[in-house]
Parts: C-alpha cells; structure tokens; sequence
C-alpha cells in the first residue's frame, strides 16, 4: 500500500551567524560529521511503539523531522545569491520494525536538484521511526516536501 502524504516547508534563508551545520561532503556514501541530523526519534516524545500504524501518525513522525529537513534547506540556500524555491519528491520505505530503507529522493516530481541537499534530506528520512506495522509487511511512503524561501 502506497501512503501519500504532504508537507509544505517554509524556511528562512541561514543568518550568516546561525551557526549552520556543514553541508554535507560530495561523495556519495561519505559520513556526515555534523549534518544537524540527529538520532533516530519518534515523533516529539512520543514513543513509535505506543502509536497506531496511520497515516495520520506518518505524518506526525515526518513532521517532527522537518526542523532537520529545513536545516539541510538551509545550508543550501546558504551557497546561493537568490533564494530558490522548489519540490522534493521523496520516497522511503516503512520497514516491518518500524525503521526506515531506501529513503531517496526521486528525479520524477524534483525540481531542486542539489545532490548535496538530496543526501541530507536521504539521511534526516533515514533515521525516522515508525511504528511497527501489524501486517508485518514493508510499507512504501512517497512524501513531496514544498520548500520555499521566506523573502
């Protein structure tokens, strides 16, 4: 079953003195020191055992994900002179415990294309916790993310 889901991100362009993490290195597979991604977390406090496998609960773990996601917006509009305003389509897998697979980010319905901003978008997706799904089976989820830069 194919759970759509949409978010729409708004985020201001970094302050030169916010102290943004590093952008992501230009190697595929290379550590992140300090990307801004923290640990794999359930949605704020909440517990992903203690909730029901819903779309609704979906969207509540992504979006406790989103200050991560727009801190990787941000060190991208950082490197530019105009701010850019653009889609995300991402897609991940709902693994039967409840972790994540195969978070990427797809070239059909993306119109940013800043790799460096699609490994961190990859790895904040990544570390989300789900709860686990009662019929034990993998779950595909493809979540559009809108980002635009506040003027």
């Amino acid at each position: 079953m194919l759970i759509p889901l949409l978010v729409v991100l708004t985020a201001a362009p970094a302050a030169a003195d916010a102290g943004t993490a590093a952008a992501a290195p230009a190697e595929p597979g290379a550590s992140v020191p300090d990307a801004g991604v923290g640990p794999a977390t359930p949605a704020r406090g909440s517990s992903p055992e203690k909730l029901p496998f819903t779309p609704d609960t979906i969207k509540q773990i992504v979006r406790a994900k989103q200050p991560e996601i727009e801190r990787c917006w941000e060190q991208t509009l950082a490197g530019t002179d105009k701010p850019v305003d653009g889609k995300l389509q991402t897609h991940f897998v709902i693994t039967p415990v409840g972790s994540v697979k195969q978070a990427k980010v797809l070239k059909k319905g993306t119109t940013l294309k800043d790799p460096t901003l699609h490994r961190c978008v990859e790895t904040v997706l990544s570390t989300m916790l789900f709860p686990k799904p009662p019929d034990g089976k993998d779950h595909p989820v493809e979540y559009p993310f809108n980002l635009k830069a506040v003027h």
